[in-house]
């Protein structure tokens, strides 16, 4: 907000960038006097009457998160010591975790483990709280014994949910795109109590494209068994998760950063 208002009053001229479905505060308040106006994800039809200069170019992800094929999905599963032939969930809350989706994981995988593997990232902040699901962790020397894993943090994320069969997660903008860019199964479950309601917007948009599974934060805190229905239901139904990835990657701009390039270049 701040870098907008200088440049109105040096009349700079300025574009915005709005990652979700829905701009944020001080984006709508910008973007009255924008030269153009960028979008993560395709706007809400009551952005495009407040904001019609607008252009849907994505957002801009590492060049790392790409659409693999099933070797080397087999190959990323044999990386991280999971068996290649059985189905993997990768369950993360972002860098610093998410309380919630660990606790429902705590109550369901003992079930979980019954038809899949399953990837845990319980994030820097939560992880010590989750250090009791290592007893589900079992290694012989350098190999891995039961089916699994959970880690702190992931540096390559990339590979790690390319590996996924089902990725479960919050529904942050950058999030989507990476996951849409890797053409993956996504069971969304949007952090609610953010400011404006961002994360529920953008998975509601993708659940009516059919480009996503939701499940309500609330809903699972009070009923975990829901996350696991829901993740049983894409684990035994390959048809329709790859129909769901390709609507998913459909939504994938891998471009978005040089577009956004060009879009400066054309407006300064």
């Amino acid at each position: 907000m701040p870098v907008g208002l200088i440049a109105r009053l040096f009349k700079i001229p300025y574009i915005i960038h709005e990652s979700d479905v829905v701009a944020g505060l001080a984006n709508r308040l910008l973007m009255k006097k924008a030269k153009k106006v960028a979008f993560g994800m395709p706007p809400s039809e009551e952005t495009l009457a407040e904001h019609p200069n607008y252009v849907w170019t994505g957002i801009p992800v590492g060049a790392e998160f790409k659409s693999v094929n099933s070797a080397q999905q087999n190959s990323f599963k044999r990386a991280f010591s999971f068996n290649a032939n059985q189905p993997l969930v990768v369950i993360t809350g972002g860098s610093q975790g998410s309380e919630n989706l660990n606790e429902a994981t705590r109550a369901i995988l003992p079930d979980l483990l019954k038809f899949t593997s399953v990837g845990l990232v319980a994030g820097r902040k939560h992880y010590e709280d989750m250090v009791d699901l290592k007893k589900y962790e079992n290694w012989d020397q350098a190999s891995l014994e039961s089916n699994f894993r959970m880690w702190e943090f992931n540096t390559t994320m990339n590979e790690l949910m390319g590996a996924a069969d089902v990725v479960v997660s919050r529904a942050g903008a950058t999030t989507i795109a990476e996951l849409a860019a890797l053409k993956k199964a996504v069971i969304l479950v949007p952090f609610e109590r953010l400011p404006g309601g961002h994360q529920e917007k953008n998975a509601e948009r993708l659940k009516e494209a059919h480009a996503a599974s939701v499940v309500s934060d609330m809903a699972m805190v009070s009923n975990p068994s829901l996350l696991l229905d829901e993740i049983r239901h894409l684990v035994k139904s390959p048809r329709q998760r790859a129909d769901m990835a390709d609507r998913l990657h459909q939504e994938a701009r891998t471009d978005a950063a040089r577009r956004l390039a060009e879009i400066i270049l054309e407006e300064v």
